[in-house]
């Protein structure tokens, strides 16, 4: 089954993280037929796994799937990637590098994720707009004005249909990265102080707490498959049941 002639539509949070202390954003609103999934979490908290498993179980079941991710994700978003994870905007400070990722997430919202959902694809993205708020916004320390301003611009009215936010503890999820990436240099985020990470985690919690009707925590130290069939469960409860899709088919036909 596919998810034809269903209408959705992007969503504004209409409440975002009180501590962060971001304005309510415009409202824009673009009707689609597919559905815009996000994998959040700090450092080896398994959502690379988790959305690769949720795509396989997804497509079996007759979906069309697009799986992506931020940074990159576009052919010019690719590009702005490695400057960023290698470190190399560092020494430009966090507001370079905050204009990148959203300059990054503009591409890739615009040349990829717009398309395939207005197509009727559903997409799930290892990361989005939640990592800039809590990666920039709180451990950068960038002003909200100036993080809300950069967020509106890249999203344009792409928002996350469910946002997925794997949690564990920052020291647990910092060894897994560790040990996945034995032989190569620690990117420009692993490497930084667990406290730094364990913020981060804090903050993810802070807008899952502010935004419930689109963000779901998943506890993260659990066995792999019991975490993905509660990922399964909270994307299927988006999708169309088998009568719905069917009556949905018959209504546009006639």
């Amino acid at each position: 089954m596919t998810i034809a002639c269903r209408d959705s539509s992007f969503r504004e949070a209409d409440r975002l993280n009180r501590n962060h202390g971001y304005a309510d954003l415009e409202e824009h609103v673009s009707l689609t037929k597919g559905l815009f999934v996000t994998f959040e979490g700090g450092e080896g908290a398994g959502k690379s796994t988790q959305m690769r498993l949720l795509a396989d179980s997804l497509r079996a079941r007759g979906h069309d799937v697009l799986t992506t991710r931020e940074p990159g994700g576009s052919t010019g978003a690719e590009a702005v990637r490695h400057v960023l994870l290698s470190g190399a905007a560092e020494a430009y400070g966090v507001r370079m590098e905050a204009i990148l990722f959203a300059a990054a997430r503009s591409d890739h919202v615009e040349q990829v994720i717009r398309p395939a959902l207005e197509r009727g694809t559903i997409v799930l993205c290892d990361r989005f707009m939640d990592s800039s708020r809590v990666y920039q916004g709180i451990t950068g320390n960038l002003e909200q004005a100036f993080m809300e301003t950069l967020e509106r611009v890249a999203v344009n009215g792409v928002i996350p249909d469910r946002t997925i936010i794997f949690d564990l503890p920052a020291a647990i999820g910092l060894e897994r990265a560790r040990r996945r990436a034995a032989d190569e240099r620690p990117d420009r985020f692993e490497k930084e102080q667990l406290e730094t990470h364990e913020k981060r985690r804090e903050a993810f919690l802070d807008i899952a707490e502010a935004d419930p009707e689109r963000c779901r925590v998943v506890d993260a130290t659990r066995p792999v498959d019991e975490i993905s069939a509660e990922v399964l469960s909270l994307v299927e409860a988006l999708l169309p049941r088998e009568d719905e899709s069917h009556t949905s088919t018959a209504e546009v036909a006639s």
